[in-house]
């Protein structure tokens, strides 16, 4: 089963790819961030963000607190094991 799992964006890796370190659960993964960037919101505003995580691509924005309770709720029912050994290992 593929979820959208929140993360955090904590570095911008390559600017002009829109490509970022994510933060997901202590696992730090390349991020697209393509879907989240705009001129309002340009890519040098993301680092601190939290995000919907999917296959590699950074979904939406999501605030901190909705993060947290995602996070919470799929931990909970043990959804997040399998996505976060999947990412350890390279797996989507």
């Amino acid at each position: 089963m593929c979820l959208g799992i929140p993360g955090q964006i904590v570095e911008i890796t390559d600017a002009t790819q829109m490509l970022a370190r994510v933060d997901i659960a202590g696992v730090k993964r390349p991020v697209n961030l393509a879907c989240v960037v705009d001129e309002e919101h340009p890519i040098e505003h993301c680092v601190g963000d939290w995000v919907l995580v999917h296959v590699g691509f950074a979904m939406s924005r999501i605030d901190e607190t909705e993060a947290q309770k995602t996070l919470a709720i799929l931990n909970e029912l043990g959804e997040i094991e399998e996505e976060l050994t999947a990412m350890k290992t390279g797996q989507s």
